[in-house]
């Protein structure tokens, strides 16, 4: 990885583990920027510094989430063509007008140990994923099958980060094990390599379905379906 990024990622470790307070405190515009060289979301930096999230960030349908490895499973076999296609019409979809569905406001994101085993697990909540869905997205997308329970417990701060998880959450995230390997200090396992470009894709599905509702989920996962037919 990039020296000058890995300095980079390794003083904002710092900063979370100190609870967020720095002597300058990064600006939004440099999380944006350092986000987008590291193939993150600036809203994973912003938990990583204990910025507060945009307004409408948790806006989730929660039943949605349980159909995201359903949607995974069907889009991973894909060409490159189709997953872009399937890309376009969930960024069409969120970028549409959100249907009512509540008056009550989003939930929280769950409550977490301190820890970047925990962080992590908030990131993939950010995603519309909970332990169930974390899980099994994770064994779909890299082969690192764990119980919805291990989750819990690395989101509760009990089981601590491993390589293999390392490259559990790496994948789901779409970034290379040695981008969360400079922020957390877990050493990544041997032969570890930047993920795939269809995992890339994948995650980058994930991430553009997390505010759409259980039925558009499942329409994409339809969608998928169908181009895995012909």
């Amino acid at each position: 990885m990039n020296p000058d990024l890995d300095f980079l990622l390794a003083h904002l470790a710092r900063s979370h583990v100190t609870g967020g307070t720095t002597s300058s405190p990064p600006t939004e515009e440099f999380l944006r920027r350092l986000a987008e060289q590291l193939g993150l979301h600036s809203h994973d930096l912003f938990l990583l510094v204990g910025r507060p999230l945009p307004e409408g960030a948790l806006d989730f349908d929660r039943t949605a989430g349980s159909w995201v490895s359903v949607l995974v499973q069907h889009a991973l076999p894909l060409p490159a063509a189709d997953r872009e296609r399937l890309r376009a019409r969930a960024r069409a979809m969120a970028a549409a007008p959100r249907p009512v569905r509540s008056t009550e406001p989003p939930a929280p994101l769950p409550s977490c140990a301190p820890g970047f085993g925990p962080l992590l697990v908030r990131m993939l909540a950010l995603r519309n994923l909970n332990r169930t869905a974390a899980a099994e997205v994770m064994c779909l997308m890299s082969d690192v099958c764990k119980s919805p329970s291990t989750i819990a417990m690395v989101r509760d701060g009990v089981k601590e980060l491993d390589a293999e998880l390392l490259d559990g959450f790496a994948a789901v995230l779409g970034v290379p094990a040695t981008v969360l390997a400079a922020l957390t200090g877990v050493r990544p396992s041997e032969g570890s390599v930047a993920p795939a470009p269809g995992i890339v894709d994948v995650a980058g599905l994930i991430w553009e379905v997390r505010h759409l509702t259980e039925a558009q989920v499942r329409g994409l996962s339809d969608m998928a379906e169908e181009f895995g037919r012909k």
